[in-house]
């Protein structure tokens, strides 16, 4: 039988990166960690990045960029971007890499991928957030996000997977002794991450009957923990009347369980 795999590598502040299979294409969708773990992540599972048929980013900051040059760079591994994050890329990196330019707004295909792309609220300087069409299931991608927006809204609404960032809690952040105010300001703004409550007031908008599985994603190592993130998100769920609804919460430094999709050929 045919299908979809799909697995988390690690999302936090620290780095993010995601591997997806499908019968026509093997792509990462960002590359924040050491190209080193990122190899051994693969190599569990089996696969190598040579066999890669892209990088998608999402943007610019280190914690979605820092194994491309040494992967993307030395093993010609196309990088899936638009055309300011692949200038920043370019400036960080000091080299140059295989890029394969959209425009925002507009999708992509990679293989029997089609990617859908559109902006969303972050203070990187061109971010975006996907909807990938797999042959098995569609994965809506909100990994940086400062607040929910109706067009995003719209995007991501029949997606059966979906990663929502669910960076904080406020009271946390708010009595963080480590962080200055001008940073709180920054993480709380529009265009910064978005915290618990937040993501689950968005899920209102977004929820829909063919929502299957919801990855919490994104969680600050200080001012969050996945059980907070889990009794807040499992509560918006339930008084919606979401059962139907998996939530998977992501660690900085492990692997989520890899998802399998049979592929409907009927």
């Amino acid at each position: 039988m045919e299908e979809v795999r799909f697995t988390i590598f690690g999302s936090g502040s620290g780095g993010n990166a995601a591997y997806l299979e499908t019968p026509g294409a093997r792509v990462l969708v960002d590359c924040g960690f050491s190209a080193k773990r990122i190899r051994n992540a693969l190599l569990a599972l089996d696969r190598t990045p040579e066999r890669l048929d892209g990088i998608l980013i999402t943007h610019e900051h280190s914690d979605h960029i820092t194994g491309l040059r040494v992967l993307a760079a030395k093993l010609g591994i196309p990088v899936y971007c638009n055309r300011h994050t692949a200038d920043e890329i370019r400036h960080i990196h000091k080299c140059d890499f295989e890029f394969r330019i959209f425009e925002t707004g507009q999708p992509f295909e990679v293989g029997d991928l089609t990617v859908e792309t559109f902006p969303v609220p972050h203070d990187s300087i061109e971010p975006v957030g996907f909807v990938i069409h797999t042959p098995a299931a569609h994965i809506g991608w909100l990994t940086d996000l400062g607040h929910g927006t109706r067009l995003i809204a719209d995007r991501v609404r029949e997606c059966e997977i979906l990663l929502l960032e669910t960076n904080h809690d406020l009271d946390l952040l708010r009595n963080d002794p480590l962080r200055p105010p001008y940073l709180k300001q920054r993480i709380t703004s529009k265009h910064g991450h978005l915290s618990n409550e937040g993501a689950a007031d968005f899920l209102e908008q977004i929820l829909h009957p063919n929502l299957r599985h919801l990855y919490c994603v994104h969680l600050s190592s200080d001012c969050n923990t996945p059980e907070i993130v889990r009794t807040e998100i499992t509560a918006k769920l339930a008084a919606l009347g979401a059962s139907h609804v998996q939530v998977h919460l992501t660690e900085q430094s492990a692997p989520c369980p890899t998802l399998v999709l049979p592929i409907n050929l009927a």
